[in-house]
């Protein structure tokens, strides 16, 4: 499931308002055409949990954020090569759930799950994780999965894509999170199943090793919206949103 989720780039600016000098963080939200509940484009009311957290997040670390759009392969490339400074993601995308060398991770900002999603009578055909090895799986371009080494990705645009290549019979299984497939699943009135489990763990910061000094503001700002609830209002929001659209 889901793109690098959020790509940054770091500059300093001047702040104006208290005459010190502030990182800028440009990120990207924009990885897919939409990552319900996590990212909705075209919808400034209620553009996503994330979206929202974020600006929350930069202003308790004394961060400034723009969001840049760009497309998930440009994301990935520009981390890699140091053009962008961080992402949120989960170690569990990650096979051995290791970034590498070049990274550190920020503390825990909620908990994330991904299924691999069929039709509701190929189920009990999936619910063994092992079953995708050396398969056709669904997945989205741009998208992290931690064992794509182990299946043959099919990419598709987005999970809403993926919901209906499954009906059109194009492919047997597909990898989302629960939250995303069931809310396309019942936009589109497409049903679907979850079946084994593929991911289970954290979103956290990303970041680039040099700028490892900025983590402690950050996790402070973590610990600090989850002390206060916004954390769970905002999940709480969007599971509500998630339920009753």
């Amino acid at each position: 499931m889901r793109m690098l989720l959020f790509a940054l780039l770091l500059t300093p600016v001047f702040a104006f308002s208290n005459n010190i000098d502030l990182p800028v963080l440009k990120y990207s939200v924009s990885g897919s055409s939409s990552w319900y509940p996590y990212y909705i484009p075209n919808n400034s009311e209620n553009p996503g949990l994330i979206s929202e957290l974020l600006p929350a997040l930069f202003t308790h670390a004394h961060i400034q954020g723009q969001n840049i759009p760009l497309p998930p392969n440009r994301t990935n490339q520009a981390l890699d090569k140091g053009t962008l400074d961080f992402d949120i993601v989960s170690p569990s995308w990650f096979e051995h759930g290791n970034f590498g060398p070049l990274f550190v991770k920020s503390d825990p900002i909620m908990t994330i799950t991904e299924y691999v999603i069929t039709l509701p009578q190929n189920q009990s055909d999936w619910l063994d994780i092992t079953k995708i090895k050396n398969r056709e799986v669904g997945t989205v371009m741009g998208y992290l999965y931690h064992d794509d080494g182990d299946f043959t990705r099919i990419d598709f645009k987005s999970e809403q894509e993926l919901i209906k290549a499954l009906h059109r019979g194009r492919i047997q299984a597909a990898i989302s999170g629960d939250n995303t497939a069931l809310y396309w699943s019942a936009k589109l009135e497409l049903p679907i199943a979850l079946a084994a489990e593929h991911s289970s763990g954290d979103l956290v910061f990303r970041l680039r090793k040099e700028r490892a000094n900025l983590l402690p503001a950050i996790n402070e700002a973590i610990a600090t919206l989850k002390a206060n609830g916004t954390i769970d209002r905002l999940i709480n929001k969007y599971t509500h949103t998630l339920d009753n659209d």
